[in-house]
């Protein structure tokens, strides 16, 4: 397949931010005072919740169209990788999220091994267990679909659904903290991919210490190859 060409980014796009700019040290990490944190966390669940509901607005078919276009770049990088037997986390759709179960399905035809993200218990990193096209599927935390049984997986790819994201790479999540708590276990760190709608984009989501960014973030618009943005 064609490389993905790095220089391929996103548009940017300006967004609301909290009052606190003007505290963020020269790598645009924000100190961990209390206070702060808390400004941060009520900016992060207000964005939250207007990203989730802007994305729930659009219809089916076009969900599904930035759907085959994202799945279309993600195939791009999984090839560029030069991984000889990837391991490959997706995700159930839930949301409004992209819903990549059919390039699953083609991944799986293609001999690449699949899994998916299990959420055992508030507090704790995921697990992952492989996936099957016939995989009987069994419903975790949030009533999200998984693998009932089968194999526990170490994915050296993991694709993380964005609900915002900026360009460093940095992800708004749901608040659970899940995708960073495991991304610091996984020893090697896996190749990590970032997936969203290009309106998602925020010019920063003012990233904590625990939070991890994506290697790459992409969206309809294109690939963001997001160590080329991010301060060293």
């Amino acid at each position: 397949m064609k490389k993905t060409d790095q220089s391929e980014f996103l548009e940017v796009r300006p967004a609301s931010s909290p009052c606190m700019q003007h505290e963020l040290g020269a790598d645009g990490t924000p100190s961990v005072e209390p206070e702060q944190a808390r400004d941060v966390a009520r900016w992060r669940k207000a964005e939250r919740e207007r990203l989730i509901a802007a994305r729930c607005l659009l219809t089916v078919q076009d969900r599904l169209d930035q759907a085959a276009i994202i799945a279309g770049r993600l195939a791009q990088i999984v090839a560029a990788s030069g991984m000889a037997a990837p391991v490959v986390s997706v995700y159930w759709p839930i949301r409004g999220e992209p819903d990549l179960r059919a390039w699953m399905r083609t991944l799986f035809q293609s001999g690449v091994r699949v899994a998916l993200p299990i959420a055992t218990a508030l507090g704790q990193p995921l697990v992952f267990r492989e996936w099957r096209p016939e995989a009987r599927m069994a419903r975790g935390l949030w009533n999200i679909p998984h693998p009932a049984e089968g194999e526990s997986m170490v994915p050296n790819i993991v694709i993380a659904p964005l609900v915002g994201f900026d360009r460093q790479g940095y992800r708004l999540g749901y608040g659970g903290g899940f995708f960073d708590r495991t991304l610091a276990r996984l020893d090697p760190k896996p190749l990590t991919l970032g997936v969203g709608y290009p309106d998602a984009e925020l010019r920063t989501i003012f990233p904590q210490p625990h939070d991890i960014p994506m290697d790459w973030v992409v969206t309809r618009s294109g690939a963001l190859h997001a160590h080329i943005d991010r301060h060293p």
